[in-house]
């Protein structure tokens, strides 16, 4: 096994695209990708562990919504440049609810699988409506106000995040407080769409929020500072 590691370059590669295939069905359930790190824990724990381009992190399949999967076999390439796993699913692969990661047909756009699992519940509603919005990139700007936004650029999106900013402070000002829980709702959609139009996963603001706890603000700012 370690042989075969050491045939990856990862000095090259970095990161091991892998697919992922059900092992009873066969069916493909998705493909990510896997560092060095990300295999070796996966080869020890015969638990999926990837690492997440977005959270720019390790990451434990299933770590959210407790739909791991167990690992039953590992095949590498002829060219040692990608993964072929064959797991035992739980529960569902994709974070949309479904079975699996592919079930738009291209060229009809026809979607082949139904939400078995609702995303809210696996993920929670920051990192649904994040993904929501993800998804909206490619829909149609008269159909979709989140589309629209994102396809008139940085600068209109910018003028949202300051426009509901000002509104949440009014709403504060005046201490009404069904005011600013909505304000903050607004705030909050229009920081995700300007997250989303950089591929900023919330998951990144949470590592952050984490990195500070237990830090002193003042600290903190003189960390920034120096």
């Amino acid at each position: 096994m370690q042989e075969i590691i050491n045939k990856i370059d990862w000095q090259k590669i970095e990161l091991l695209p892998v697919i992922v295939q059900d092992v009873n069905s066969s069916e493909v359930l998705m493909m990510a990708y896997m560092n060095k790190e990300a295999l070796l824990l996966s080869l020890t724990t015969k638990i999926a562990h990837y690492f997440s381009r977005s959270k720019q992190r390790i990451w434990k399949k299933g770590e959210s919504s407790g739909h791991t999967q167990e690992i039953s076999s590992f095949f590498i390439d002829c060219d040692s440049d990608t993964l072929l796993i064959k797991v035992l699913q739980n529960g569902v692969a994709c974070h949309t609810g479904r079975r699996s990661c592919f079930f738009t047909e291209l060229e009809s756009g026809k979607i082949q699988s139904s939400v078995e699992v609702s995303s809210e519940s696996l993920y929670g509603i920051i990192d649904t409506l994040y993904h929501t919005i993800q998804e909206r990139k490619n829909a149609d700007p008269q159909s979709s106000w989140t589309a629209k936004l994102l396809s008139k650029g940085d600068n209109a999106i910018l003028k949202k995040v300051v426009e509901e900013a000002g509104e949440f402070s009014f709403a504060y000002k005046d201490n009404d407080e069904s005011e600013m829980i909505y304000e903050a709702a607004d705030l909050t959609y229009h920081m995700l769409v300007a997250l989303a139009a950089k591929n900023i996963s919330p998951d990144r603001i949470k590592q952050e929020l984490a990195r500070r706890f237990g830090m002193s603000g003042i600290a903190e700012k003189n960390s920034r500072d120096s």
